[in-house]
């Protein structure tokens, strides 16, 4: 039950600076400014790691680079907590573990975006975060929007895009019971 507890504080914690320094990465990627809020949080929650990782790696080709490495670097903290708990693995294994936790944080921040801007549409499209959710979202939906057409005033690229989501994260699930068992 100490090893449950242990586990869900380590991957909450982990999962929300992890999320955070994705979020800041992938909006260098798509070339937008976040609301003042958004950016307060955002910078503030992960500047201590941030600036440090950035005299080691500069930014190349217009990206934060320290932003993506401090969040596999906070995926392997949490994956060899977690690790340390269960026995000894393989440096292969600890390394897999880790870019599969990464992968799995985007996933579900690209799901929970997608849900964010369908109830911003539902609710109220012209909320001040609308826009900023929608270009965090729309290299993601551009080629769906390309290849499923709305049906009257409905997109179901939304629904389309977190059933692929689902069926990464479903494989992804799949690769870490392959590798540390069920």
């Amino acid at each position: 039950m100490l090893v449950s507890i242990f586990t869900l504080i380590v991957d909450t914690i982990a999962a929300v600076l992890g999320g955070v320094l994705l979020l800041r990465f992938w909006m260098q990627v798509v070339r937008i400014r976040p609301p003042s809020s958004i950016a307060q949080f955002t910078f503030q929650l992960s500047d201590w790691l941030v600036r440090p990782l950035r005299r080691v790696l500069p930014g190349v080709a217009g990206y934060d680079w320290a932003s993506l490495v401090g969040a596999i670097l906070v995926a392997l903290l949490a994956t060899l907590a977690e690790i340390w708990i269960i026995g000894t693995p393989t440096v292969q294994a600890v390394l897999v573990l880790t870019i599969l936790r990464v992968l799995r944080w985007m996933l579900y921040g690209l799901m929970f975006f997608i849900i964010i801007e369908v109830v911003f549409s539902w609710i109220n499209p012209h909320a001040p975060l609308a826009p900023f959710v929608r270009a965090l979202n729309e290299p993601v939906m551009r080629p769906l929007r390309r290849i499923i057409p709305p049906i009257g005033a409905v997109d179901l690229s939304p629904l389309a895009a977190i059933l692929l989501l689902q069926i990464a994260l479903t494989l992804l699930s799949s690769l870490v019971v392959a590798l540390v068992g069920p």
